[in-house]
């Protein structure tokens, strides 16, 4: 790991190398599906909340990115074996302190734009902001974080694709279908393999400070398999999908089935190390082809 001097570190890249810009795809992703849904299957849009509900979903993300840089560095998880990106807080570019207190702004405006977006959707949308907001607080805090957990993967498939697909096809058509719920497992299940990844990539570590990721429980062999499950079930829903909705051209989706398949293949190649910080990232731009021509197939 890379220790940068926090006096001559630039602070705006500091800070936005702290938020993990990258990542936001997986917030943001899911609610375009969610909303390209509601207009093939119910012929509904709401412009105005799709577009809230990507800041509130980003502003999440970015939370939660913050929360996890400062807990991790607190409970010793970012240590000098880390193989990924350089952390914040661990390098001491910024105190842990001024990040948790950014993270606690990020809920903040995320739950400013939950107001709206619960005047539009109702209850439902009330409890789901919650959750979403608590969920990213106890993924790496309270006593027992879910990072910390083999119920990671599980958590991401929850938020980064049912709740956020679901979430805003409710907003913008007024109920639930079984189309949102097939598509909001297809693009979690491209979350869940991102972490996977990350993971796998960390287990020497993690296993360090006391982890218990579902990388490490399932052991090497049976995460590269998890992995390879993750990436390429989501192509197998598109079938179900199709016939969930009227007829459409989301199997265009599958234009993304060959990078899916040669990422799954690569973590059976690579070894745990750093070069897997490229495969993380090619899986996070994989989740988003995917629900690109999700959406295209199904406004289109």
């Amino acid at each position: 790991m890379t220790i940068t001097n926090s006096e001559t570190a630039p602070l705006f890249s500091t800070w936005i190398g702290a938020m993990r810009p990258r990542t936001l795809t997986m917030a943001l992703a899911p609610v375009l599906v969610g909303a390209a849904l509601a207009w093939l299957v119910a012929g509904k849009t709401h412009l105005a909340a799709t577009l809230v509900a990507m800041l509130s979903a980003g502003c999440i993300q970015i939370a939660t990115n913050l929360f996890n840089d400062a807990k991790d560095f607190e409970r010793g998880g970012d240590g000098p074996d880390r193989l990924g990106p350089v952390r914040a807080a661990a390098s001491g570019l910024l105190e842990p302190a001024a990040i948790k207190r950014a993270a606690v702004g990020a809920f903040a405006l995320a739950a400013c734009g939950g107001v709206y977006l619960i005047a539009v959707g109702g209850w439902p949308i009330l409890l789901l902001g919650l959750a979403s907001i608590v969920s990213g607080w106890a993924y790496t805090g309270g006593p027992w974080p879910i990072s910390y957990s083999p119920f990671g993967e599980i958590f991401v498939i929850a938020f980064f694709g049912l709740a956020a697909v679901c979430g805003t096809y409710w907003l913008c058509a007024g109920e639930l279908a079984l189309a949102p719920v097939l598509a909001g497992c297809a693009v979690g299940l491209f979350a869940a393999g991102v972490l996977m990844v990350n993971n796998f990539r960390d287990a020497a570590a993690d296993a360090r400070v006391g982890r218990r990721t579902l990388a490490i429980v399932a052991g090497p062999a049976r995460a590269r398999w998890l992995f390879a499950a993750m990436m390429l079930a989501p192509f197998a829903l598109l079938a179900p999908l199709a016939g969930a909705a009227p007829p459409n051209h989301m199997v265009v989706a599958l234009g993304a089935l060959p990078l899916a398949a040669m990422q799954a293949r690569r973590l059976f190649v690579e070894r745990p190390g750093p070069g897997l910080n490229g495969l993380l990232a090619q899986t996070a731009q994989t989740q988003a082809l995917f629900s690109v021509l999700l959406c295209l197939g199904a406004v289109f």
